[in-house]
């Protein structure tokens, strides 16, 4: 006798918010979001049930609710991504045939994902582009299923051998697990960090666009399905990573396995070595810069998102800028934070310390007036403790050739220096772009970096637990989109502080933080990715890594005290 399932299927159409129904034995999870298709507004691509991910093609095996995922939904989007890129690099072997045509992806520009193309015999055009997107249509007219496989990881690594994906036979040879899920779509086998929509019916929004040496996959936003924005890349932050992953390469470093590689083989102190070199090197040409621009810029202004190291930066550029005469007085924009009370909360409730009205405006432009002016100022301290600005003494004065280094989220936001002239700044953009990918076809958000950067000093110096940090992360994503991503094109150089070797390090310290997330809470999910995530990379001990280095900030013994 088979069994029934009772199934609380979450909906945004009943006054409760959920409507219960019965189901046996076999029914896939294709099957409920179809029934309940017509009272979602999006495509449905995934499910949430037992608080885990669930790819449709999956039976419902236990009663309980069941909330359903959309590419609204970050899961949804990047199983959408996952997906498109699958049936993208199948359309590129439909159209080259025996044409070798290897594809790299890289990272995200412009609502889309930056790809290059390696081949000795085809030439990439915007017509082989055409090409390909007409063959991506064809296959999502004929609806064609993406099989998931369980393998043996040595099968698995023994089959892309074969195929000569060298990249993922070597990360498998790293893989602790038995087992490995890879996909199929139209006999193209690949693997896949995460679940995929259940066929390629799913993905009807996608151009291809010929751009600088490479192509771009685009898609729609999160925030608005079906439509494709206008290309608008980011150029200078499409030249920052582009440089960074230019360096990388050198290295001999693309992918995990490359890094996992070198570990193994005893590089590592060598690896971390050159990379600080190569960050001082960066911080220096910058400090060259400004200090070719003396006397006329005396404001540094330093911003970028959450957990990108500007306060260790704004140290260390401070003492490349001493190595030129000048006197700089790095100055956080955090001190001008409004005491809790007079904070501005968001549309939950909640503090929003990302909003510009967080911070003391006038106060700030005042102080700064003055000590332009030339007058003594005693610079406020904010108390995170207490949420509280205090005063304990610290007076500032300039002279001929003192200069102020400000970092703080804003410092690009020309309403937060409004009253300072603009003529006598020097705008910098930080941000911690991740430059390694996991494979080929597997990139690594620049926000998974971040977010474990934050996770791990969180617990040192807040008391937040990891469980507590992922709560927040969406807030603070959607303060950077709002005030920080559309100042990051009006700096005057921009500086990746993503370090090649970090995610090793910060593997010992995320790990623990991690497993204590429980399992019945919202964040369990992601958490979970996180671990599985981190599983790729062997471990790397901290004992090398300088005292002055950016991953200090994160994961202590600064000498700096950040």
């Amino acid at each position: 006798m088979s069994k029934i399932y009772k199934v609380r299927a979450v909906t945004d159409f009943s006054s409760e918010g959920s409507c219960e129904r019965e189901y046996p034995e076999g029914t896939r999870y294709l099957d409920l979001a179809r029934e309940f298709q017509g009272e979602i507004s999006d495509p449905i691509l995934l499910v949430r049930a037992g608080n885990r991910l669930r790819e449709l093609s999956h039976e419902i095996q236990e009663s309980g609710e069941v909330a359903f995922v959309t590419y609204r939904d970050k899961e949804g989007y990047n199983a959408y991504s996952r997906s498109l890129t699958l049936m993208m690099l199948k359309a590129f072997a439909d159209v080259c045939g025996e044409e070798k045509c290897h594809v790299w992806v890289h990272f995200a520009v412009s609502s889309g994902l930056y790809c290059t193309v390696d081949s000795k015999t085809v030439a990439l055009s915007q017509e082989l582009l055409d090409r390909v997107e007409s063959r991506m249509r064809e296959m999502v007219s004929v609806a064609i299923s993406f099989e998931k496989l369980n393998l043996e990881t040595p099968d698995a690594r023994r089959l892309f051998a074969e195929c000569a994906m060298d990249d993922k036979a070597r990360l498998f040879r790293y893989r602790i697990s038995s087992r490995t899920n890879v996909y199929t779509l139209g006999g193209m086998m690949d693997y896949y960090y995460g679940y995929m929509v259940y066929d390629t019916s799913y993905l009807t929004d996608f151009e291809l666009t010929k751009y600088d040496r490479g192509f771009v996959l685009r898609m729609p936003l999160r925030s608005d399905p079906g439509v494709i924005p206008p290309f608008d890349p980011v150029v200078k932050l499409f030249e920052v990573q582009k440089s960074s992953l230019s360096w990388t390469r050198s290295l001999g470093l693309d992918t995990v396995a490359d890094l996992n590689d070198m570990i193994v083989a005893g590089r590592t102190k060598e690896l971390i070595f050159t990379q600080e070199a190569y960050t001082e090197m960066e911080m220096a040409d910058i400090a060259s810069q400004i200090a070719q621009a003396q006397p006329d810029k005396r404001l540094v202004m330093i911003a970028g998102p959450s957990s990108s190291s500007k306060t260790t930066f704004s140290h260390r550029l401070s003492t490349q800028l001493a190595v030129h005469g000048l006197k700089p007085h790095p100055v956080p924009v955090d001190n001008y934070f409004k005491n809790r009370e007079d904070t501005p909360r968001d549309a939950d409730g909640n503090y929003d310390f990302e909003s510009l009205d967080a911070i003391d405006i006038e106060g700030f432009n005042r102080d700064m007036t003055r000590l332009l002016r030339g007058e003594r100022v005693e610079i406020p301290t904010f108390n995170f403790k207490t949420g509280l600005r205090e005063y304990r003494g610290n007076i500032l004065q300039l002279g001929p050739n003192d200069i102020l280094v400000i970092e703080g989220i804003h410092a690009l936001n020309e309403k937060m220096s409004e009253q300072l002239p603009r003529e006598s700044k020097f705008k910098i953009y930080i941000s911690a772009l991740t430059q390694l990918n996991i494979d080929e076809h597997n990139r690594i958000p620049t926000t998974d970096g971040r977010l474990l950067r934050r996770i791990v000093r969180d617990a040192r110096t807040r008391g937040t637990s990891a469980q507590g940090t992922i709560a927040m992360w969406g807030s603070v994503r959607r303060g950077e989109e709002n005030n920080i991503f559309p100042y990051q094109e009006s700096s005057d150089v921009m500086f990746n502080s993503a370090l090649v070797y970090e995610l090793a390090v910060l593997k010992t310290y995320a790990q623990p933080l991690l497993y204590t997330v429980p399992e019945d809470s919202p964040e369990y999910p992601e958490a979970k990715r996180l671990l599985k995530f981190l599983d790729y990379f062997l471990p790397i001990p901290a004992d090398d890594i300088p005292k002055n280095s950016l991953l200090r900030e994160f994961i202590g013994g600064s000498c700096f005290d950040v």
